[in-house]
């Protein structure tokens, strides 16, 4: 992993991990401390009226701590994937990371352990110890064989759910595959040759999980460094290696591959070669998951088996097997229904559930997060996208599910609707939801011009967007300033070869963007002379009129100067999209509470009912863009009626003017801003409201309501903004901030490539 680590992505993982403070993860209070009573039922003397209750009944710790939310993740650091045996001291920043997973795409609370011990004896007391103060137990980065042993003995002598994801969370998702795979080919699972590469623990909990699934043994061939595992061999052997032990004369991976139905790598890249590939069975299965190279490269094993299909480790190719499809909802599922244990029927059903929504009809929400494309079921869509929201709705309740009908349910649910229901709130409130504009962004990059190329920002974020492959970068600066401030930075981009870069003061296209400048804006005042002057001087400008014929797709300006003089360039230059009125901001925050979209946080003083109509249906179309279905509601401090100030009048004529126009809109209002976001609070004052669950889109009555409450939601809820976002541009356009950082230029980078991607389909379609 590190070898394949670039200079520029160490340094930014460096800082990431430093700053603004050490570290991925803080411990905070879920309940008040702010006076001396809150103290009291905290800690002494209240608390112990929750120890007595713990006494009374162990079960009670469930209800009286976090305890049955919490997971431990374990490691000793002698497997860490791509960089083996570090210890667990180093192994420290992996764990963390696991940590953060857990909790943003599941919300369970995790504390990561590690261990200074290999003794496979000491090392189950010190975990088998933790049990009372844990819910789960994730094992991770314990190398091969002990971590069977390991996880064989703590699963006897604890009554929580242990887990090592390394082995089960790539075998339920490979099992998923499988399941998938054969289902398209026409073939079943008892009658299918499996050839596997590897023989490490995440392979070998693969092949007994496809066991399970009615895989047949006797058709089973392993192979690893020391070539094929056969009766008496005794080089690289133990016991649950030599299960799979074939009484052969083969002794290399090409002697066993003719005729394999499925291939399962899982050791070391270029080890699949295409010649073998060729020798395999009809609509073949390849799992080449070795990373960062697989075992065969995706494009070359098509090349022989065009009819093959393929899954890789990898976010750049479809098919990616990946833990976080399966992990946290596998321990979301069991936690909830305090589960002793995982066992085999628990992880089946997540096989199951992750193999069925691959099978579904993809949502309109999941399809608009990858630009309306429908991800159908195929041979490129075996598995779900990691980032399918849907995969809480569907893993949790099944393993649930399995766990109560096996009697390891110590808290059975229910009404497991009711269950699906409330896990709902997790849907697009992990952290990650500029995921689905990024990775669409990377389908179809497009040219975005930087008016300000050289700001150390935007030169950081040109590195990172190169490297994602989000866009194809255009900067806007003096040649000897970016190559001085390039290697002054660090930075290994270089113009002519990695970006291009238009020098305002000597552009051969001159005279035609003055040309431009005066045919689209000689009638807003700008005379000839002061076209010549802005386009050497105003790098807006530069941009907007690049914009405009035709040299880049989107642009970003506004790091330097005030925002409304940008924006009128843009507006004189780019003008508005047809039937647009006026140009609108909405704004992004994303928190531990969840992601919210504002509006207009820069743009409109005072809108009239009919602008915030407008912006409304702008604000949707664009939300829809991330993949999420906008729940909308119109801000006001009058709550149905309430009140009838000029402002709380004028959010219920919008509301009318958007019943009228945008019927399928989820919106309502005037309403209070704890009633957007609480559906109890609504229900109290008005139960037929047609806003249901949290609202995500808040429209607010005037500018200083959007923006006060945009710069009060960074601060106080220590929250990523992700805009402005410009909405109404003819072409697309964005005015950031003077405090955007280099993470939020990319983010924004990602938002204009998607809106210039969505502008060439509508324009192919007329």
């Amino acid at each position: 992993m590190a070898d394949n680590i670039s200079q520029d992505l160490k340094s930014g993982a460096l800082f990431y991990h430093r700053n603004p403070r050490p570290g991925k993860l803080e411990i905070q209070p879920t309940k008040p401390l702010g006076n001396q009573r809150d103290l009291a039922l905290a800690y002494s003397p209240g608390v112990a009226a929750a120890c007595l209750e713990i006494v009374a009944d162990p079960a009670e710790a469930a209800t009286v701590t976090a305890r049955q939310n919490l997971v431990a993740v374990v490691s000793n650091g002698t497997a860490v994937l791509g960089l083996g045996n570090i210890g667990p001291l180093a192994s420290k920043p992996v764990m963390e990371g696991k940590a953060v997973l857990f909790k943003k795409f599941a919300g369970i609370d995790v504390f990561d352990i590690e261990i200074a011990e290999t003794d496979v004896d000491r090392l189950v007391d010190v975990v088998a110890a933790l049990e009372p103060t844990f819910g789960g137990i994730n094992l991770e980065d314990i190398k091969g064989p002990e971590c069977f042993e390991v996880e064989e003995r703590l699963k006897a002598r604890m009554n929580i759910p242990v887990f090592h994801d390394d082995q089960h969370g790539t075998a339920i998702i490979v099992g998923a595959a499988v399941t998938n795979a054969l289902e398209l080919a026409g073939k079943k699972i008892g009658d299918v040759k499996i050839v596997a590469s590897g023989a490490g623990a995440a392979a070998l909990a693969c092949l007994n999980l496809l066991v399970s699934l009615g895989a047949k043994r006797e058709n089973i061939w392993v192979t690893d460094i020391e070539g094929v595992v056969y009766e008496g061999r005794e080089v690289l052997m133990d016991r649950w290696k030599a299960v799979y032990a074939q009484k052969t004369d083969a002794r290399t991976l090409d002697d066993v591959i003719g005729g394999a139905d499925v291939f399962l790598g899982l050791s070391a890249g270029g080890v699949l070669k295409p010649e073998m590939v060729a020798k395999m069975a009809d609509k073949p299965l390849i799992l080449a998951l070795a990373n960062p190279v697989p075992e065969i490269m995706p494009e070359e094993a098509v090349a022989v088996r065009p009819d093959a299909m393929i899954c890789t480790g990898r976010s750049d190719y479809p098919n990616q097997v990946n833990n976080v499809l399966c992990f946290p909802y596998i321990f979301r599922g069991a936690l909830d229904v305090h589960a002793s244990t995982i066992n085999e029927a628990m992880k089946a059903a997540a096989v199951e559930a992750i193999a069925a929504l691959a099978r579904e009809t993809p949502s309109e929400v999941v399809a608009r997060a990858y630009g309306g494309e429908a991800r159908t079921f195929g041979a490129d869509s075996l598995i779900p996208s990691p980032f399918d929201p849907r995969l809480i709705l569907r893993i949790a309740p099944a393993v649930a599910k399995a766990a109560m009908d096996t009697g390891v349910a110590r808290k059975p649910i229910e009404d497991l609707e009711a269950y699906r229901e409330s896990l709902g709130r997790f849907v697009f409130r992990s952290g990650f939801i500029m995921k689905p504009v990024v990775a669409q962004a990377k389908t179809a990059p497009k040219r975005v011009i930087y008016a300000e190329g050289e700001d150390e920002r935007v030169l950081r974020a040109a590195q990172a967007v190169i490297e994602d492959g989000i866009a194809q970068p255009i900067l806007i600066g003096r040649p000897a300033v970016v190559e001085t401030r390039l290697k002054r930075f660090g930075l290994s981009i270089r113009p002519g070869k990695d970006f291009e870069l238009i020098n305002p003061e000597d552009d051969p296209r001159y005279r035609d963007y003055v040309a431009t400048y005066l045919d689209v804006a000689g009638r807003k005042g700008i005379t000839p002379d002061a076209a010549k002057t802005l386009v050497r001087t105003n790098t807006t400008v530069i941009a907007a009129i690049a914009v405009v014929r035709g040299d880049a797709d989107a642009m970003l300006c506004g790091l330097e100067g005030r925002f409304q003089s940008r924006l009128k360039h843009i507006r004189d230059i780019i003008g508005l999209a047809p039937g647009v009125g006026e140009f609108s901001a909405m704004s992004l925050v994303i928190s531990s509470k969840g992601h919210y979209f504002l509006a207009d946080t820069h743009v409109r003083p005072d809108p009239s009912a009919e602008e915030i109509a407008e912006m409304t249906m702008l604000c949707a179309e664009h939300v829809a863009r991330f993949g999420i279905e906008p729940h909308i509601a119109l801000l006001s401090h009058s709550d149905f009626g309430s009140a009838d100030t000029r402002s709380a009048i004028k959010m219920r004529e919008a509301l009318a003017l958007l019943r009228d126009r945008a019927p399928h809109l989820e919106v309502d209002g005037e309403m209070q801003a704890d009633t957007a976001i609480s559906q109890e609070i609504r229900d109290r004052k008005l139960p037929s409201s047609r806003l249901k669950g949290e609202a995500n889109v808040l429209i607010m009555p005037n500018l200083d309501a959007a923006n006060i409450a945009f710069q009060f939601t960074k601060v106080l809820a220590d929250a990523l903004p992700v805009g402005p976002i410009l909405l109404g541009p003819a072409k697309p356009a964005h005015v950031l901030t003077p405090t955007v950082t280099a993470r939020g230029i990319v983010n924004m980078t990602a938002v204009a490539v998607v809106e210039a991607q969505a502008a060439q389909r509508e324009q192919a379609t007329g």
